[in-house]
């Protein structure tokens, strides 16, 4: 097996090409193209136009961008990154949006729709009554974009991106938010779905033909659980099990007390995160809110679910076969060794797949997995943007100046895009600071600490018209103050490295961030019920349209007293 292992460096030269820059190059011009043909020929005078496309698009579009969204570079890096450190296990979070897109299309989005609403909070809003909880949830959203989903895809780009070009991480990460601005900009959210829809071409293209390669590498699919099992470095700590491949990596149900991801918390923990990220999360739903009909919005969400399943095989397994080609480098197991490899004391991993692919894709190919990456970044960053410039746009602008024109809500919208460009590139430190740690369980526990609350809160929403304005309000209220409880306890102390004592307290280290997932939707759902149960309910007229039970409802809906 001479090749199982390198001599080459860590992170090589950048090893592009000009047949791959040329790819990259055309790429440009697609997307350029693209989003200029968008512009024309779409409307984007007015809120609906600019902001939900006019609500016009078909399947296809809306399931490429529901897929696009979802998939940045921070997938590409955490999850090969994952695959490489613990095996199969984090591919299931891929598989349970699987189910998750089904209950969006099917639970959410025939009660969406028929509301004719614009944002998640403008929902709430309309379904409770009252301002509160509409401009609390929005800055909470803001909040969530620019620590998880901008802070990890720019993170995992600058790594790519610095690895195979050897470009400056600031001047690369500003080229690429400027580009993505301007066609967010000028062309709104047509322009961003129909990118999406060549991004994800790209992306699928790219990803798999590196899954192919990958295997071949390896002598096919069949030697991969018997090669990530001997992929052990050759310097580790003696008397330790620090390096070596976990037990259980060829698993995906787990022991549900000590194990990296116990099985309770994968099939119900996982599915609190997905629900509030697939269901209630802007980014996404509004995908689903420009389709032209209920049909269409069903459709394009059973096409992003049947592509999920591809994930654990085109970033999960690649990941581990990076492991099985580069074991001293990828599974380094001491701090000296992995300083050397890629310039991080705790671990290698983030780099597995940009390392794979600067060795095993030839000329062109590179540009084609560069532009791939490219794709996954922009086309997240694009989604955020939009969504977030929707959120500030139609839910705190409007609060400031109620009696604001479309123009001006345009330029607001615009210009608030802009904002959150230069908020990007100001977190560009903050990001770098969190480099040497694990990057998809930082998403996710960031995420099981403020997403659950959200989850109850809409769950309850549309099946309980007995859930009120105050029950909401202070279920959310704290159920997020027992989330960031448990995030400051949870990054207080660092979790410790291999062979060392953990200081931490108990209840982070016995208890998964997926469990107290379980434990937050709980707290959340008692309070709301016990404080909407002592206090007056709705009016049935006021729920026309806005429950599972009311969706299809003819009757005349009447607006909540303020």
């Amino acid at each position: 097996m001479a090749d199982s292992t390198t001599s080459a460096p860590a992170l090589p030269e950048a090893g592009v090409d000009q047949y791959d820059l040329a790819v990259i190059i055309v790429y440009f011009i697609l997307i350029i193209l693209v989003g200029v043909w968008a512009m024309i020929k779409t409307n984007r005078s007015n809120v609906s136009g600019f902001f939900l496309a006019g609500r016009d698009m078909t399947w296809f579009p809306v399931g490429a961008s529901l897929f696009s969204s979802n998939i940045g570079s921070g997938h590409f890096v955490g999850l090969a990154g994952s695959g490489a450190s613990g095996g199969l296990v984090q591919g299931t979070f891929e598989w349970n949006a699987m189910i998750t897109l089904f209950i969006l299309g099917w639970i959410f989005c025939p009660i969406y729709i028929a509301s004719g609403v614009v944002t998640m909070p403008e929902y709430l809003r309309v379904r409770l009554g009252g301002q509160r909880i509409r401009i609390f949830l929005s800055v909470l959203s803001l909040f969530i974009y620019i620590f998880t989903k901008i802070s990890a895809d720019l993170f995992a780009g600058a790594i790519f991106i610095q690895t195979a070009l050897g470009w400056d991480l600031y001047l690369g990460i500003c080229v690429l938010l400027t580009i993505t601005a301007v066609y967010t900009v000028t062309g709104g959210l047509a322009a961003v779905i129909y990118t999406d829809t060549v991004q994800t071409v790209i992306m699928l293209g790219g990803a798999l033909a590196m899954m192919a390669l990958s295997f071949q590498r390896i002598g096919g699919y069949d030697q991969l659980q018997v090669r990530y099992a001997a992929a052990i470095p050759k310097e580790r700590p003696p008397n330790s099990t620090c390096g070596l491949p976990r037990d259980d990596f060829f698993h995906v149900f787990r022991d549900p007390i000590k194990s990296d991801l116990p099985w309770p918390a994968m099939i119900f923990g996982i599915t609190i995160n997905s629900i509030w990220y697939w269901c209630t999360d802007q980014v996404i739903v509004q995908r689903t809110l420009a389709a032209k009909n209920l049909s269409h919005a069903k459709a394009g969400c059973l096409m992003a679910g049947i592509i999920k399943i591809l994930p654990m095989y085109m970033m999960v397994m690649v990941g581990m076969v990076s492991r099985i080609v580069f074991p001293d480098i990828i599974g380094c197991a001491t701090p000296e060794t992995c300083m050397k490899g890629c310039g991080s004391e705790v671990g290698c991993t983030n780099y597995a797949y940009s390392k794979l692919v600067l060795v095993l894709m030839p000329s062109g190919a590179r540009g084609l997995l560069l532009a791939v990456m490219i794709a996954a970044l922009m086309s997240s960053l694009t989604s955020v943007f939009n969504s977030a410039s929707t959120l500030f746009t139609c839910d705190i602008w409007v609060k400031i100046r109620p009696n604001a024109k479309d123009r001006e809500l345009m330029v607001v919208g615009r210009l608030f895009i802009l904002f959150m460009c230069g908020v990007s590139i100001a977190w560009v430190p903050i990001i770098e600071a969190f480099s040497d740690g694990e990057l998809f369980n930082y998403i996710q526990s960031i995420t099981s600490f403020l997403a659950p609350p959200i989850t109850a809160v809409f769950c309850i929403c549309i099946v309980w018209p007995r859930l009120n304005e105050p029950g909401t309000f202070w279920g959310l209220i704290l159920g997020l103050i027992i989330g960031i409880v448990r995030m400051l306890m949870e990054f207080a102390v660092p979790s410790a490295r291999c062979g060392s004592p953990d200081k931490r307290p108990e209840i982070v280290t016995n208890v998964h961030y997926l469990y107290f997932s379980l434990i937050s939707v709980s707290c959340t759902s008692v309070i709301c019920v016990i404080i909407a149960k002592a206090t007056p309910s709705i009016d049935e007229r006021s729920l026309v349209r806005l429950t599972w039970w009311t969706r299809f409802s003819k009757k005349k809906k009447i607006a909540i007293i303020q």
